[in-house]
């Protein structure tokens, strides 16, 4: 019986064109998996040290573009508006414009999840595949011996190992990601509401926030 390699690249090669096409197909979405996580770990990061920053009363470049809309915003008087309602169209201001810049330090979270969730089935394809050229070997040695079965067998596990490892951390990083940019989002919407209350105190409040 021919020795079958247990490693990555052994049960790559052993494997037939479409369990090479999968298995390939697979440890792309692995390593962009992996890609994803760092940079949304590295916006994450950033985006994390600008707002602490801004509460401790530090000027970031990250945030003061928000900065300067809600100053802007709170400039433009209405007839007949009153300061809660201005209060709150500069909320709604800043806090649009701090969407934006959550979504973009976000950058690919959201392909995290497709990875997860396809993956597997990517890798289960492989299986079935793996496992019908099991049985198409059995048909045409009529031989149910382990050496017919195992080449194919072994390409079948090796596919849905090969998913697994690109479903599972990304998996992970998705929740786990999602779960921290949706605490972050909450505090620059904090951050927007009070900010938004010192822009429409008065006008003297307003000026020194645009000339900062």
């Amino acid at each position: 019986m021919e020795d079958i390699s247990l490693s990555p690249i052994g049960l790559f090669m052993q494997a037939g064109l479409v369990g090479k096409a999968v298995m390939v197909l697979l440890v792309v979405a692995s390593i962009w998996c992996w890609l994803l996580i760092v940079e949304s770990l590295f916006g994450l990061r950033r985006l994390s040290r600008a707002l602490r920053d801004a509460r401790a009363g530090h000027s970031d470049h990250l945030l003061a573009p928000i900065e300067a809309q809600g100053a802007q915003e709170a400039r433009i008087r209405i007839v007949g508006e009153t300061v809660s309602e201005r209060r709150q169209r500069v909320t709604d201001k800043m806090t649009r414009a701090s969407l934006e810049l959550l979504t973009a330090a976000e950058g690919g979270l959201a392909n995290l999840a497709v990875i997860s969730s396809v993956s597997p089935f990517v890798g289960l394809f492989g299986t079935v595949w793996g496992i019908m050229g099991s049985f198409v070997g059995i048909a045409a040695s009529k031989d149910t011996s382990l050496a017919v079965v195992a080449p194919g067998i072994a390409e079948a596990l090796a596919a849905t190992a090969y998913g697994l490892a690109a479903a599972i951390p990304a998996a992970i990083g998705y929740n786990r990601l999602g779960a921290a940019f949706s605490r972050l989002g909450q505090g620059l919407m904090n951050r927007a509401a009070d900010r938004a209350v010192e822009l429409t105190r008065d006008p003297v409040v307003a000026s020194q926030a645009e000339a900062a």
